[in-house]
């Protein structure tokens, strides 16, 4: 029996609770066996933005403390290792040759759907995992630009962004509800986005 593995990629910048609880609703929704998060090096779509960023080390640290003590979750250190531009495609025929019994399931949030076809080798993305996206309940999705039929997911409504953290965090405002209170500690003990 293959193993049923969710794939949740991005920048990470910081982890928060509402990663947390969108790969719980995957799981569960998806029946997979686990969700590996993958911190991207560098996100192509991201590599122009310019506000206080954390370095790879530090956003990989700070998601082994998110998923720390849940076994339903894992990190893959895949892209950081690459390092350069992080392309999904890549990371996917990596783990497809890596993981052959494997049934591979790509999660990103509705939004991502506005940028996928400007991903490299969408086509070939699709080919190598289920693409399954993660809508807000009455979020009408715009599939027009993929090239084959998402799986939908309906996940709760989860208001946290990363850019929101870092500039509460800049700001002297409290994160706590925002992320685990590890992470919290890490982001003040170095001293990240201020």
């Amino acid at each position: 029996m293959s193993t049923r593995i969710g794939l949740l990629g991005g920048s990470f910048d910081p982890p928060h609770n509402g990663h947390l609880l969108a790969a719980g609703d995957a799981l569960e929704a998806l029946g997979l066996d686990c969700v590996m998060f993958i911190p991207a090096a560098i996100q192509p779509l991201k590599a122009e933005a310019h506000d206080e960023r954390a370095s790879a080390d530090h956003r990989l640290a700070m998601t082994r403390l998110l998923v720390d003590g849940d076994s339903r979750f894992s990190v893959n250190t895949m892209e950081i290792d690459r390092g350069g531009l992080s392309y999904t495609v890549e990371t996917l025929s990596a783990l497809a040759s890596q993981l052959p019994s494997s049934e591979l399931f790509w999660l990103a949030g509705a939004d991502v759907l506005r940028t996928f076809a400007k991903w490299r080798d969408p086509e070939k993305v699709v080919e190598l995992a289920t693409l399954v996206v993660l809508r807000r309940a009455g979020e009408p999705p715009d599939v027009s630009d993929l090239p084959g039929p998402p799986q939908f997911i309906e996940s709760r409504r989860i208001d946290i962004s990363s850019t929101e953290i870092r500039q509460r965090v800049r700001a002297g405002k409290s994160i706590r509800g925002f992320v685990p209170d590890a992470v919290a500690k890490y982001i003040a003990s170095a001293g990240l986005y201020r």
